[in-house]
């Protein structure tokens, strides 16, 4: 058997989180089977479907690696794949049960005949789950006269308008697709008996299902979108890195059964299986997140730190093509958690002053002797010919020595004096990237603040 598995957005809105974790968890389990990943598009919802919302939904999938098999702008044999356009599919399929005596016509609309029977899930995760849908269906509470009330249990599967529901389509693309496993949100988990109950009266064999916990935010409650860290492409505009958002979502439900936190998309792949899957809901944590990404960012070779970097640093005014940015970028992924944050660590190496915070200049400036220190500091690197980061510290030392300071108490002065800020990168390191003439300069800008 060739492992099958699907991802089936709404084209409502963007690429939630807890859908591309939903998709990433099919994607893993499709290629560690060598099996295939299909897309397909659950776009009956006319009214609240747009095609902006589906560009945005494939191009955060794109950015994110999940590259589908079968689907949109990829095709397949399986096709069409949106569920809009496969209509005649779905009128063959009632007529099989409209023949067999299952549906049955009601104002307009069609009801499928739930079986009076307990039905049972058989779920790789959650365990069995049964269901009798009769008995759950015999009373509702009715919203207006807050109230229970007999209840119609028969599902609709088409609307009045002839358009075709949710549990319906579902069933009949995963049995004309050939889904072998549905990987999907544990709150569809009460839907499943009535699939199953489908899938017998069409007379198909079901897949095998796997309902993943929940993904809450901080507070314990579904994850929304207006939640920080729930949109895909925000991910991608703030500077993250997909393979590292990819690592956090798997650990978002999933655990290797180890220490083991930071993985490639290979080693996730490879590790990845439905046991290791937790039965309890995952909280985001965006804190957690970000560090995951810092963690492959420090993990990039310097040409992947370049090339990932490129356009933050472009954004910036910042010269990608300059020598000395390599240097820069090693600095600064010891800092910066997102790409985004890069430019603030290194912008002052390539500025041609120093910009001062007047919070820094001041506690500099209350120090005692600060002027001779920061007279002191000028003179000493200014006696250095080769200049690199020992002969830098060298002349450091020097200066502290010629005024019977310890050379941390010249650090800060010189900190603030050429980068503006008490806090940053390592200085020595920045001293050298700004180079002797550009150093002695704002030396000599920052004296005149001491003055």
């Amino acid at each position: 058997m060739t492992v099958r598995t699907r991802f089936a957005p709404s084209p409502t809105g963007f690429l939630h989180i807890g859908g591309a974790r939903t998709a990433l968890y099919n994607y893993l389990y499709a290629k560690k089977n060598r099996g295939a990943f299909i897309l397909r598009v659950e776009d009956t919802d006319a009214e609240r479907n747009t095609e902006s919302s589906m560009d945005i939904i494939l191009d955060s999938m794109k950015w994110l690696g999940l590259n589908w098999d079968e689907g949109p702008r990829v095709g397949g044999e399986y096709g069409p794949y949106n569920q809009s356009e496969r209509s005649d599919i779905y009128d063959r399929y009632l007529g099989q049960l409209e023949e067999n005596g299952y549906v049955y016509e009601e104002n307009d609309a069609i009801r499928f005949r739930v079986p009076d029977k307990t039905i049972t899930v058989n779920d790789e995760i959650c365990g069995d789950v049964s269901a009798n849908l009769k008995e759950q269906g015999s009373r509702r509470y009715n919203q207006e006269t807050k109230q229970e009330e007999e209840a119609n249990p028969d599902i609709v599967i088409r609307r009045p308008d002839g358009s075709y529901i949710f549990h319906f389509v579902n069933v009949v693309d995963d049995i004309e697709m050939g889904i072998t496993h549905v990987i999907r949100g544990e709150d569809h988990i009460s839907n499943t008996p009535k699939h199953l109950a489908l899938f017998e009266a069409i007379g198909a064999i079901p897949p095998v299902f796997a309902h993943i916990p929940l993904n809450l935010n901080p507070s314990g409650s579904k994850m929304g979108k207006r939640d920080e860290g729930a949109l895909i492409h925000e991910y991608r505009d703030g500077g993250f890195l997909p393979e590292a958002v990819n690592n956090y979502m798997a650990l978002l439900g999933w655990s290797a059964k180890d220490d083991t936190e930071i993985f490639t998309m290979a080693e996730l792949t490879e590790r990845f299986d439905l046991p290791g899957v937790t039965k309890s809901n995952s909280k985001f944590d965006f804190t957690k997140c970000k560090w995951v990404n810092a963690e492959h960012l420090k993990r990039l070779s310097p040409e992947a730190l370049l090339e990932a970097a490129r356009s933050f640093v472009d954004d910036a005014n910042l010269p990608a093509d300059d020598p000395r940015m390599p240097a820069a970028l090693e600095l600064a992924r010891e800092r910066a958690e997102v790409l985004a944050e890069i430019p603030d660590v290194i912008e002052t190496i390539f500025a041609e002053e120093a910009t001062y915070d007047d919070t820094s200049v001041e506690k500099v400036k209350g120090r005692e002797g600060v002027a001779d220190v920061v007279k002191a500091l000028r003179d000493g690197l200014a006696g250095v010919d080769d200049w690199n980061v020992d002969s830098i510290k060298a002349g450091i030392a020097a200066a502290a020595e010629g005024i019977g300071a310890k050379m941390g108490a010249l650090m800060l002065p010189c900190r603030v004096g050429v980068m503006g800020t008490t806090s940053g990168a390592d200085l020595v390191p920045i001293l050298e990237l700004i180079g002797k003439e550009g150093v002695l300069k704002r030396l000599d800008i920052f004296a005149g603040k001491m003055a």
